[in-house]
């Protein structure tokens, strides 16, 4: 998990305040006081004992105390503090991975996956579920064909190997036969089935490069062809959001112009895809506090993340946005096998039938 924050010295009467200040705080969502702290900590210290301990955390900028109340609350800082050093965090239990696994199916295609995940971490956690989609081109082809429509005009019909299925309609500049197109629809599926479109155009540059001074007309006829098929690319969802609302329901994120401001970059998504492209390069999860992850419409906010992919290649990212009082040994496993468990079902959904 990344770290933002240098390492605080703390003593363990001091992390153990801290540790209890922090949960009971995410559970009920006051300002925790002395007397609580008394209560709930196990420790064996008088109230006053607490209350420097509490002065010492608010000069190292890990609490503060709201001018409403005697009471504390974690800043971003002792959050990252507590989610470093002092948060105990454990893998999902068997039966939850299992139930996350059903509502995954490998049979699914996958965009289906990806809408899927995004529901089941929005259901889960409470908050918003967020997954990035990847591109067609980072999705390996199973098929193709060509149908000549009039002089100029062909359909293209790829089908990938996750079972989606894209039409699209190229303009060339010049009319081929039904023969030609369905020769090289045999050469293409014969020698790039399996492959992205990315490195089937790579290929096919180099081959031309090295054959360029004797070219087979079927080599000329396929390079015009793929080049023409594999460069349209029809619009895509870049980014599946659920749960936008759950946030509505959040007590510490009344503030209207604050979720207002979020709710708008769901709309835009573009900064907050840039946000999430960042988390896809990063292993394992990844969690930003508050204003950690430099995008203004989460600074009163906590995003909780995890890379998938197919065959060791990242493909995208998902995770959950919620408030900062959230209980993170709770989401942050739920995000880790949430990841593990897409990437499972989508490595065997673009297995080679």
């Amino acid at each position: 998990m990344s770290r933002h924050s240098p390492h605080l010295p703390l003593d363990p009467r001091a992390r153990q305040l801290l540790r209890t200040l922090v949960s009971q705080y995410v559970a009920e969502g006051q300002p925790v006081g002395s007397r609580a702290l008394a209560r709930s900590s196990g420790l064996d210290v008088s109230a006053a004992t607490i209350r420097n301990v509490m002065s010492d955390l608010e000069e190292l900028g890990l609490v503060a105390a709201p001018h409403t109340s005697a009471g504390r609350i974690p800043t971003v800082q002792g959050y990252r503090v507590f989610v470093d050093s002092l948060l105990e965090v454990r893998p999902l239990g068997e039966p939850q991975v299992e139930e996350l696994r059903r509502e995954l199916p490998a049979t699914a295609t996958t965009p289906d996956l990806l809408n899927s995940a995004s529901s089941l971490l929005s259901q889960v956690s409470h908050f918003v579920g967020v997954v990035t989609v990847p591109q067609h081109q980072e999705v390996p082809f199973r098929h193709i064909d060509f149908v000549p429509l009039d002089q100029r005009r062909t359909l293209v019909i790829l089908v990938f190997v996750d079972g989606q299925v894209q039409n699209r309609v190229i303009e060339l500049e010049r009319a081929y036969s039904a023969s030609e197109l369905e020769q090289v629809a045999n050469f293409l599926n014969a020698q790039f089935s399996g492959q992205r479109l990315d490195e089937i155009r790579l290929r096919l540059l180099r081959e031309m490069q090295e054959t360029s001074t004797q070219m087979t007309r079927l080599m000329t006829t396929t390079v015009e062809l793929a080049q023409a098929a594999f460069q349209s690319s029809a619009p895509q969802p870049d980014m599946f959001v659920a749960g936008q609302t759950n946030l509505m329901d959040v007590h510490d994120l009344s503030n209207l112009d604050r979720l207002r401001e979020l709710f708008d970059a769901f709309q835009r998504k573009r900064d907050l895809l840039a946000v999430l492209e960042r988390c896809a390069r990063a292993e394992g999860v990844r969690l930003f506090i508050g204003e950690e992850s430099g995008f203004a419409a989460l600074d009163n906010y906590s995003l909780v993340t995890a890379p998938y992919g197919v065959g060791g290649r990242v493909l995208g990212v998902l995770g959950v946005i919620g408030p900062t009082r959230m209980a993170y040994e709770r989401v942050i496993p739920l995000v880790q096998a949430t990841a593990h468990i897409l990437s499972g079902a989508l490595n065997r959904n673009q297995a080679p039938q």
